[in-house]
C-alpha cells in the first residue's frame, strides 16, 4: 500500500513573552509531520530546541534523510536506529503512532492497553520578570492546582516569595534551567521547603551534576537536561529523584514510553513535559502524564492560537484535543 511522508515548518506566535534564565521565546516553530497511507494521515511534531543543538532546518534534513525508508513501511522499532533522540524523531514517531490508530479504527492507548486520556491537571508557567511581575502573573493562576515558576541564578527566592505570596494554594515548581550553583541548590533548601516548594527542576548545568551524588535535598530534584533516553537512567538514579520526561527530548512516545519503563523501574518518579508547542505535541504526551505525579503540559496555552481542535484548558486542567485530532480514529 503507497504510503507518503511529507514535512514542513510551521510557526505558533506566541500571545505574550515567555521567559527563562537563557532567553526569550515570542513564536513557537515547530517540523510538522504528515504520513498518508490507505486513505489515512497520521501527524506528528517535533520542537528543535537550540540548547541541543537542534534547528527547524536540520530537523527537516534529517526528516528528508528517512523519508523514503518510511515510505517503504519502516516502523517504530527501525525509525529508533534510523534516527538520533530529538525533536526530527519525535515528529516522524509520533505520526506512525497516528497512522496505526487510524488505521485499525482504534486509539494509542488501546494499543497500548491503557485507559482512555481524560481530563488532566497541568502545571501553569510563570515566566521570569520582575518580582511584581511574577507575583501579578501568579495571582491570576491562584486557584490552579500547579503552578510552575521559572527563575534565574540571581535572587531566585524573592521571585519564589513574590510567587508564593500571590499564590498561596497551589503545588509549586521552581526551575532554574541549569542557572544554579551546588552552593545554591544546598544554600536554598531550607527556605525552598519553607515556601512549600514541591520539586526544584534541572538547578545545575546538565553534565555538571556529578555534584548531586548522594546528595538528600529537602525538596525533590528532577532532572530536565540531563534526561533525555532510557539509557540515562542509571546516572540519574543517583542524582535526582523525579525525570522529566520531554518527547522531544526522547525522540517521540516510543522512547518516552522506555524511559518511563526504565525509570520507574529505578524507582524514579515521574513528571511530564514539553517545549512551548501545540496541541499535536502535547496530545502524545498526554499519554505519558496520565502515568506521572508531575506534568507541565501548558505549551499550546502560551499560543496566540493553537491548532483547530486541541487541548482546552480552564483553570488548569487540559481536556483532550476533539476526536481525530491525534491518537484515535
Amino acid at each position: 500500500m503507497l504510503r507518503t511522508l511529507r514535512a514542513r515548518s510551521d510557526a505558533f506566535p506566541l500571545a505574550s513573552p515567555f521567559r527563562i534564565s537563557r532567553g526569550v521565546k515570542t513564536v513557537a516553530e515547530v517540523v510538522t509531520v504528515e504520513i498518508a497511507e490507505g486513505g489515512h494521515v497520521g501527524r506528528g511534531e517535533g520542537v528543535p530546541y537550540p540548547r541541543y543543538g537542534e534547528s527547524v532546518a536540520g530537523a527537516l534534513d534529517e526528516i528528508a534523510a528517512v523519508r523514503l525508508a518510511v515510505e517503504n513501511g519502516a516502523d517504530r522499532g527501525e525509525l529508533q536506529r534510523l534516527m538520533r533522540p530529538g525533536a526530527a524523531r519525535n515528529a516522524v514517531d509520533c505520526a506512525l503512532w497516528d497512522l496505526e490508530a487510524k488505521r485499525f479504527g482504534t486509539s494509542v492507548t488501546a494499543l497500548l492497553g491503557r485507559p482512555p486520556i481524560g481530563a488532566t491537571a497541568t502545571a501553569v508557567t510563570v515566566s521570569l520578570d520582575a518580582p511584581e511581575a511574577m507575583a501579578a502573573a501568579a495571582g491570576r493562576l491562584a486557584d490552579v492546582s500547579l503552578i510552575k515558576v521559572k527563575v534565574g541564578s540571581v535572587d531566585p527566592i524573592t521571585l519564589v516569595r513574590a510567587v508564593r505570596a500571590a499564590a498561596p494554594r497551589p503545588r509549586m515548581i521552581v526551575d532554574p534551567n541549569e542557572s544554579w550553583t551546588m552552593d545554591q541548590v544546598a544554600g536554598l533548601q531550607a527556605e525552598l521547603a519553607e515556601l512549600s516548594v514541591d520539586l526544584l527542576e534541572q538547578p545545575l548545568p546538565a553534565g555538571t551534576d556529578s555534584a548531586l551524588e548522594g546528595f538528600e535535598p529537602l525538596v525533590p530534584l528532577a532532572a530536565d537536561e540531563s534526561a533525555h533516553v532510557a539509557g540515562d537512567v542509571g546516572l540519574l538514579a543517583g542524582r535526582y529523584q523525579v525525570v522529566n520526561i520531554k518527547l522531544d527530548k526522547t525522540g517521540g512516545l516510543t522512547g518516552a514510553l522506555a524511559l518511563a519503563d526504565a525509570a520507574e523501574a529505578a524507582g524514579l518518579g515521574l513528571m511530564t513535559g514539553s517545549m512551548i508547542s501545540s496541541s499535536l505535541s502535547i496530545a502524545p504526551a498526554l499519554v505519558i502524564a496520565a502515568r506521572s505525579r508531575f506534568v507541565d503540559l501548558d505549551g499550546p496555552l502560551w499560543l496566540s492560537q493553537d491548532r483547530p481542535g486541541g487541548v482546552r484548558a480552564e483553570r488548569g486542567v487540559l481536556a483532550p484535543p476533539e476526536s481525530g485530532f491525534w491518537g484515535d480514529a
